[in-house]
């Protein structure tokens, strides 16, 4: 009997309408469009407006995804939702999405590893098809990062955007699918890019509202000096252990954090840039929308038998990356 592989059978995004430019960005804080592209390589990054939360992103992801698969939200077993920004901190984001699609037959639950996310996620959707226990896994990346952010702080309010994105994945017996996986955290890094209050540490109070303490604080130079070589290596250590040559990988897809650190895995990789997928210049860094968004906006250029190399960093320290062979 040939091995089980979690194949993906579907894929969609959705990204808000409003976009926020750089020049608009000109406006709230002391920079200034060359500044921005020729350090992050993004010219525009969408925002969703009004009291939304990340689920409302999702919910149209995922409507999409289903309406291409033809499938009702029914059939669906396992919900695992890959965000740093939860509508709320219970109940889980998952569950307030299966009530939105209809899927009353699916349990499910959050997943936290910051830009990692979606590549964390993956890999643990796919276990759950490959023992059997599940025939259909929805895996979710999204987050409304603008919620989030601190708009007075000119190091991270031009990197990040919000948007989502969601997979299917589904049996496969005919070698496609996520053939491997590796993933690393070092705890060690929290103190670079965190989030100081709203958790059990630090609650809500007045004191830390009127502190700013529950925005995004990142250290740029030590997040960025971690992410330029762990990143890469590590996408260089999945394609080394399945004997994969730069000539054998057909996509390279990055995490979308930075055009710096994406140039340097593609880079380490010894891939030419035209199997690079890039849309940080539209969307910005969208934290776990970033891969599966790529994946949406490529979808029609992928073959059948492509060999994509999944890579990402994210606070925590988190990162990891995923071989998969395309199944459609």
């Amino acid at each position: 009997m040939q091995k089980i592989h979690a194949a993906i059978t579907a894929v969609n995004g959705y990204v808000p309408e409003y976009i926020l430019t750089n020049k608009e960005l000109e406006g709230m804080v002391e920079t200034n469009d060359e500044w921005i592209t020729s350090r992050t390589g993004i010219k525009e990054r969408r925002i969703l407006k009004g009291k939304l939360g990340t689920t409302e992103m999702a919910f149209h992801a995922v409507k999409g995804l289903l309406e291409k698969r033809g499938i009702g939200a029914e059939e669906i077993d396992l919900i695992i939702f890959c965000t740093t920004t939860p509508d709320m901190l219970f109940p889980a984001s998952a569950n307030i999405l299966a009530d939105k699609i209809g899927a009353v037959n699916a349990w499910g639950y959050d997943l936290n590893a910051a830009c990692s996310g979606f590549v964390f996620g993956l890999a643990t959707g796919s276990q759950f098809i490959e023992t059997g226990k599940h025939q259909k896994v929805l895996v979710v990346g999204g987050d409304k990062m603008s919620s989030i952010i601190d708009y007075k702080d000119r190091t991270s309010c031009i990197i990040f955007g919000d948007g989502c994105g969601a997979v299917l994945l589904e049996p496969n017996q005919e070698g496609f699918g996520v053939i491997d996986s590796i993933l690393k955290s070092d705890g060690s890094g929290g103190q670079y890019l965190y989030q100081k209050a709203g958790g059990s540490l630090n609650p809500a109070t007045q004191e830390t509202i009127d502190n700013r303490e529950h925005y995004l604080v990142q250290e740029g130079q030590a997040v960025f000096k971690f992410a330029v070589t762990n990143m890469a290596d590590v996408a260089a250590e999945v394609m080394e252990r399945n004997n994969l040559s730069s000539e054998d990988v057909d996509w390279l897809v990055p995490h979308q954090a930075n055009k710096r650190i994406i140039d340097a895995t593609t880079s380490r990789t010894g891939l030419s840039s035209d199997k690079v997928m890039i849309n940080i210049e539209k969307y910005g860094n969208t934290t776990n929308g970033t891969i599966p968004l790529c994946l949406w906006e490529w979808e029609s250029k992928l073959k059948k038998g492509d060999n994509l190399i999944l890579a990402a960093f994210g606070g925590g320290f988190t990162w990891g990356s995923i071989y998969l062979k395309w199944a459609y």
